[in-house]
């Protein structure tokens, strides 16, 4: 068959693809990739909008989110919170601000004022297109999904097609774009996470990086995965809201963290009890993987707490 050049697709051999040296992997190291699109997913109340506007803190000022995870670059944020009043924006991300020790003159994240945005269809399309275009925003941030068009979340059809739309801004616009997502009840954490985001699977398929938040135990959880990075360790999080005026989401702790400081307990209350144990005596006795083991002989032994003999592991002090 013969093809008609001038209705061939472009291509470019990949040895002549032009790179951006210096260019961030990240918009938040860890968290959120640079110029990528994904979804903050979780049941209702549990502190979705609070974490995106951590971030649009963080990115528009270059401050570490959650007090962990650093800003490379920043910039402009622009926002459309469709369940929260204009005054409840404002006072949430100044007491953002305010606990990191920021005016808020000194915070440039944008707010859409329209009451309504439906991005499925035009004029708001455009419009958004064009307001994110004239600010150059490093991130737009669109908190909830659910608000935002008029489509059925489980046609695949009509949703891949909204999502299309939004990879077009990041593409055209180079920015990133963050969607606030509601989860299924009793959706499981990790990567898993995503298979329980509410509607069809193609929006867990979007992402280049997802955010998941979940409760467990009374306890909330944070997990992240990313399509070209590892993702970030759990870790759990709590709204401190001891002062009011500077209400914030605030890191507790790493999931996992316990289990691994309760391992060294028992080994040293082994020790301490038996004198001297071998690593097989160790393993047998307290019935844990050999890795697990002996990343705490490790841990122990760097911080000074055991010492290895040649007949075992002994306790130092």
């Amino acid at each position: 068959m013969i093809v008609n050049n001038n209705q061939s697709l472009p291509m470019v051999r990949v040895a002549d693809i032009v790179t951006e040296k210096n260019t961030p992997r990240w918009l938040i190291d860890q968290l959120w990739g640079a110029s990528s699109v994904g979804v903050i997913g979780g049941a209702p109340k549990c502190s979705k909008t609070w974490l995106a506007l951590d971030m649009s803190v963080s990115v528009a000022t270059g401050t570490a989110c959650l007090g962990r995870y650093e800003v490379p670059e920043a910039g402009p944020v622009l926002t459309y919170l469709a369940e929260d009043s204009l005054a409840i924006v404002r006072e949430r991300v100044e007491g953002i601000a305010r606990h990191r020790g920021l005016p808020l003159d000194s915070v440039p994240i944008h707010v859409i004022t329209a009451p309504v945005l439906q991005l499925d269809r035009e004029p708001h399309r455009t419009q958004l297109l064009e307001a994110a275009r004239q600010l150059h925003p490093r991130l737009l941030l669109l908190d909830p999904l659910v608000r935002l068009h008029g489509i059925d979340e489980n046609h695949a059809g009509e949703v891949a097609e909204l999502l299309a739309y939004f990879r077009g801004l990041q593409r055209e616009l180079n920015l990133s774009v963050v969607l606030v997502h509601h989860t299924r009840k009793n959706a499981a954490g990790g990567a898993a996470a995503g298979l329980g985001l509410r509607g069809s699977s193609d929006i867990h398929a979007f992402g280049d990086s997802n955010l998941y938040l979940r409760r467990t135990s009374d306890r909330l959880m944070l997990s992240s995965e990313h399509r070209a990075a590892a993702a970030a360790r759990s870790v759990y999080l709590e709204l401190v809201a001891t002062d009011a005026a500077t209400t914030h989401l605030a890191v507790t702790g790493d999931v996992g963290g316990e289990k691994r400081h309760d391992l060294r307990k028992r080994v040293l209350d082994l020790l301490a009890e038996n004198g001297v144990l071998t690593r097989g005596k160790l393993r047998e006795v307290l019935s844990v993987k050999n890795e697990r083991l002996g990343e705490a002989l490790e841990s122990l032994q760097q911080a000074g707490r055991i010492s290895r003999t040649p007949i075992g592991w002994q306790r130092t002090n």
